[in-house]
């Protein structure tokens, strides 16, 4: 079995001396779809931030892609970031370019000079996110969901091996945030390990992946607990509906037998 793309052992997470996350044990393989889920404040975006280097933990034991995030020197961060896609909330779109002009900047910055090559993979992520014929749009020019879909793409641009989205549906309408993760759903089962932070548990009914609640200052595995809970809910309301459609039946018959009894 291949080597965990990311690991943390005992970790614990603090800012400004106050604790944030404490007993942090996570393991995510190539191709995990995982969610991370809790109320606002209880550290879900802290800790995506320490996985791409923008926090560091206090204690415990954290590799990423094979990086002692414990460790690493600032210098090296860069590097390691270059290894994942970082999807935010809030877009981070550069306004002032286009489409086109955003992904190419992205990939000029990471190294790519091939003009060609360039745009050969511009239109391949753009076709992947159903994005096509939009590359000469301004972001002001798109929908929330059209902007998002743009921010995965930019995402994508260097196949991570990891991508982090940060509460990626929080500002989008039920019907576009439900797509949206259906996409990255679709970007799990090509390889890429996705790590999603949300609030919205009808999505994560809906699209199943392992579940780390954020709570008491602690990171707990929930997907036992959670998909139990989701099936005797289920189990419970198919009873319910059975029991009423045993009971219109019972009213039925009964007024057939006083129709026929006033016959």
């Amino acid at each position: 079995m291949s080597e965990p793309l990311i690991n943390y052992l005992n970790v614990e997470i603090a800012q400004q001396d106050a604790c944030l996350l404490r007993n942090v044990n996570m393991q995510v393989n190539a191709g995990d779809f995982l969610y991370i889920i809790g109320k606002v404040g209880t550290g879900k975006t802290s800790l995506l931030k320490t996985i791409y280097g923008e926090l560091s933990i206090a204690s415990g034991e954290a590799e990423v892609l094979g990086s002692n995030i414990k460790s690493i020197k600032r210098k090296n961060i860069p590097q390691l970031r270059r290894k994942l896609g970082i999807i935010f909330q809030d877009f981070q779109l550069l306004t002032d370019r286009t489409v086109n002009g955003n992904l190419e900047f992205v990939l000029r910055a990471t190294g790519w000079k091939d003009k060609q090559e360039i745009k050969n993979r511009i239109d391949e992520v753009l076709e992947q996110v159903g994005m096509t014929n939009k590359e000469d749009r301004f972001p002001n020019e798109l929908s929330g969901g059209e902007q998002q879909r743009i921010v995965i793409a930019r995402a994508i641009l260097n196949s991570p091996s990891i991508i982090l989205a940060d509460e990626p549906t929080g500002n989008l309408d039920a019907e576009t945030g439900r797509k949206i993760v259906e996409l990255l759903h679709n970007i799990s089962r090509n390889g890429a390990s996705v790590i999603m932070t949300t609030h919205n548990t009808q999505l994560v009914k809906e699209f199943p992946g392992l579940v780390f609640k954020c709570k008491n200052n602690e990171l707990q595995d929930a997907t036992h607990e959670f998909y139990n809970e989701t099936r005797s809910l289920n189990k419970e309301e198919h009873e319910i509906n059975e029991s009423a459609l045993e009971t219109t039946y019972s009213q039925a018959e009964f007024v057939s037998e006083e129709e026929a009894d006033n016959e």
